[in-house]
């Protein structure tokens, strides 16, 4: 079509009362533009979980599988940063300066000490997760780093609504991660190699995110405004209880297969791994319900019906992935490992259960956050200790997935019922 074809078109469009569709450009930069670059992050992570299975095989990703696992947990700080330099900047765009300054000086230091920490206890991960080598796990300690800034710059530009911005941060970890992680196990498929290319591609959002903050954005307003409400010592505490908050859930969520790898031989732990990858991809799913859902969570005249219509959807999308993988079980095999996890296929549906029952716990999580809420996580670290100790009495993959499941189940429950009675009134602390 030529420009002048293409002109004509679009006026005729207009006299007729259709719209064109927004540029690219223009949609990234919108809200819209977040849920599609963590739609692209999370294809593209689970992509390379696909990859990593075929590549490595049954013993040597189930190594890698545990390890991602554990740096899940470790991005519970990352998390907590950007929640914490999110809701500040959003409630108080007057002092945006001081609080962009204050996160990321907080962010760059918890960055380091999670960095060496890590790197300490490299020799225990090393031992617990029984990998080849202590490689993997000083990898895994460096990625900590690049990681953990990325949660304070990802805090900054959301309390700013820079969206474009935050949608490039979101791309730049997914991309990365497929791109350099399979070209490292391609050159050696080791578990050292995915470690190696998953700490490289860590860096490249924590790039994005230096070079967005270098343009002004609303921080230029307010050089000279300060607020003692807004102190490291007070963004610490805060940034410390949204991340054990979330440490809770990520710590349940990731547990199984390091439990997996110690009551499980190599070949069934491998095996419990894969079943994972459709688990997690149905917990990943459903996250733009969380970030189109929070704000309104955090409403007080909102929250009982944001929270319940949002679970439905959850519960309506787990409901049709268990029947896909039921239903279609060798079509899943296919995105979950291949012919070599075949032994899994007959408990694929299972997973896709455990994912669904996760995502739900996940949304229950955030509601609590979006409320100011914190007692009610203890029955999470609850729930921990009640997997921790059923589990050790799992004597294949079967029993190990039916108990996990029955104690999300029951976790799920608790919260939903907790969750309904908090919200019957409006109240900011739980």
């Amino acid at each position: 079509m030529t420009t002048t074809a293409a002109q004509a078109s679009g006026a005729s469009g207009g006299q007729h009362g259709q719209r064109r569709l927004p540029p690219l450009r223009d949609l990234l930069r919108s809200s819209a533009g977040i849920a599609i670059a963590m739609a692209v992050m999370n294809v593209a992570t689970y992509a390379f979980q696909m990859i990593a299975a075929r590549l490595l095989g049954p013993t040597q990703y189930g190594a890698v599988a545990s390890l991602m696992a554990l740096l899940m947990v470790v991005a519970v700080l990352q998390l907590g940063l950007q929640a914490t330099g999110a809701r500040r900047i959003s409630a108080e765009p007057e002092h945006v300066g001081q609080i962009e300054r204050m996160v990321l000086r907080v962010t760059y230091r918890a960055a380091l000490g999670l960095g060496l920490l890590m790197l300490v206890l490299s020799p225990v991960v090393h031992t617990v997760l029984r990998l080849d080598s202590i490689v993997p796990a000083v990898l895994l300690a460096v990625s900590a780093v690049p990681l953990t800034i990325m949660g304070g710059q990802s805090g900054v530009l959301q309390g700013e609504r820079r969206w474009f911005s935050l949608a490039g941060v979101y791309l730049a970890m997914g991309l990365a991660r497929v791109v350099v992680g399979t070209a490292c196990i391609v050159v050696s498929p080791t578990e050292s190699a995915a470690m190696l290319g998953v700490m490289l591609a860590m860096f490249a959002p924590a790039i994005v995110g230096w070079l967005a903050l270098r343009r002004p954005g609303l921080h230029a307003r307010d050089a000279d405004r300060h607020s003692e409400e807004h102190t490291g010592r007070l963004v610490v505490r805060e940034t410390g209880a949204a991340s054990l908050a979330l440490l809770a859930f990520f710590v349940l969520s990731n547990l199984d297969i390091v439990v997996a790898r110690n009551v499980l031989d190599d070949r069934e732990a491998g095996l419990y791994a894969a079943g994972l990858i459709l688990a997690k991809a149905v917990l990943f799913l459903p996250q733009f319900v969380v970030v189109v859902a929070f704000p309104a969570m955090s409403t007080p005249a909102q929250r009982r019906r944001a929270l319940l219509r949002s679970l439905t959807l959850v519960a309506l999308l787990g409901v049709f992935c268990t029947l896909a993988a039921w239903l279609l079980s060798g079509v899943a095999m296919v995105f979950v490992g291949g012919a070599e996890y075949a032994d899994v296929e007959s408990r694929l549906w299972v997973f896709a259960v455990l994912g669904t029952l996760l995502a739900m716990l996940q949304l229950l999580v955030y509601s609590v956050l979006a409320r100011r809420g914190t007692r009610t996580t203890y029955l999470v670290w609850l729930a921990v200790v009640a997997l921790v100790v059923l589990s050790s009495q799992a004597a294949h993959l079967g029993s190990l997935a039916a108990i996990v499941v029955a104690v999300d189940g029951a976790l799920f429950l608790a919260l939903l019922l907790i969750s309904l009675w908090r919200l019957k009134e409006p109240v900011a602390e739980d």
